[in-house]
């Protein structure tokens, strides 16, 4: 059950992320080019994403455990360091670059297109490689 949950949420995640432009490069770019020929659409998917998760939390952290799971997972540091900064920036570089951060990279490997299938193979092997740095 847990699994298929799991499977639903991320289709719907993934249809939600196409049908608001993010799995579309171009707009990605357009939207980070902030003095150029900025494209301001995907600030209103963003902000709808907040305005849900600032309501929707408040409900759901009042429960006592999540449906599917024994407890809450949720973060426990809160001091920002050289891990999250150098995280941020390499997210960061990647998304402008190229258009895409995993989510919405992920969700375009439906379209089929070479670029974004060696986007996501990049993005993996840099997964691996910093969990292997990480544990060292």
């Amino acid at each position: 059950m847990k699994a298929f949950v799991g499977l639903l949420c991320g289709a719907l995640f993934g249809v939600g992320l196409a049908v608001s432009g993010m799995t579309d490069t171009a707009k990605v770019q357009g939207f980070l080019d902030l003095f150029g020929a900025w494209v301001p659409d995907l600030a209103f998917v963003m902000g709808g994403a907040v305005c849900v998760t600032l309501v929707a939390f408040r409900f759901v952290l009042k429960s006592k455990k999540p449906l599917l799971a024994p407890r809450f997972s949720l973060p426990t540091k809160s001091a920002i360091d050289g891990r999250l900064l150098s995280g941020a920036a390499i997210f960061g570089i990647g998304w402008g670059v190229y258009g895409y951060c995993p989510g919405p990279a992920i969700s375009a490997l439906g379209y089929l297109q070479t670029n974004t299938g060696i986007f996501v193979v990049a993005m993996l092997v840099g997964m691996a490689l910093a969990n292997r740095i990480t544990r060292a």
